[in-house]
């Protein structure tokens, strides 16, 4: 079965005589959310080697990609053809070494010239074009990459580290302070300049936050296991013993 047929289907579904009502009242805005959702349940797929449900998954992401199509197709913006059209030029585009006479020497050269590639191609300052609907960290990333790559950025995993410190101080002023604006603020500078430290150290601060996020539930789930042993009451353990449930889960984990 190829393209073809999904396209089909999602013609009959926004058919105004035909089609399905839910569909028929949707539009670019409100299939937006879906998309989002899809592309993080692909990645929670590829994260736990789940090719099974990741095939399901690229196919839930492909619907959205025809859907918007489809959408555009009404309005006589674009088409899916389009679409294809566009993503096939640029690919050619940013790979001379594959399909004209360039070459490159490795993988690390050409993500070079992806970039250059890319730069070329956008208009406007070295910040444009990053999304504003990107995940916090991803886009804070993204943001410092960018900056750096016009000479503004430090020089060392060290300053960086002496900027974390900085803002770490900086939100301990605020919060001394007590006006919530403000602590607010110096979080978020100091969320922002960790996830620099983390583009220095060559570690995405996203994947690593999310790989803390899953160490903790489980490591939570021990503990809860704990206390559900032992009567479910959590308010009959004291913060130590709590703590004590904690570490022997650490270090279960560790073993």
């Amino acid at each position: 079965m190829n393209i073809s047929k999904l396209i089909e289907v999602m013609a009959a579904l926004r058919n105004p005589q035909s089609g399905c009502p839910w569909d028929l009242q949707q539009n670019f805005a409100s299939i937006a959310p879906y998309t989002l959702e899809e592309a993080y349940e692909v990645a929670d797929a590829i994260h736990r080697n789940d090719l099974v449900e990741l095939q399901e998954e690229l196919g839930d992401l492909l619907l959205q990609v025809v859907y918007h199509s489809r959408l555009a197709e009404e309005q006589q913006a674009f088409d899916f053809a389009d679409v294809v059209a566009s993503i096939v030029g640029k690919m050619v585009r940013r790979h001379p070494h594959v399909f004209a006479e360039a070459a490159v020497a490795d993988a690390a050269t050409q993500s070079q010239e992806w970039e250059t590639l890319k730069a070329s191609e956008r208009v406007g300052g070295a910040l444009d074009g990053i999304a504003k609907a990107l995940p916090a960290l991803v886009r804070a990333d993204k943001l410092g990459s960018r900056a750096a790559r016009v000479g503004f950025d430090w020089q060392s995993v060290a300053g960086v580290r002496a900027k974390v410190t900085e803002e770490l101080a900086e939100l301990d002023e605020a919060i001394a302070n007590g006006v919530d604006a403000e602590v607010a603020h110096e979080l978020g500078d100091l969320l922002f300049s960790v996830a620099q430290w983390g583009r220095h150290l060559n570690l995405d601060a996203e994947t690593c936050l999310r790989s803390a996020g899953a160490r903790f539930q489980t490591r939570f789930e021990g503990v809860e296991a704990q206390v559900q042993a032992r009567g479910g009451d959590w308010s009959a353990h004291s913060g130590e013993q709590l703590e004590l449930f904690w570490q022997e889960q650490k270090d279960q984990k560790k073993q």
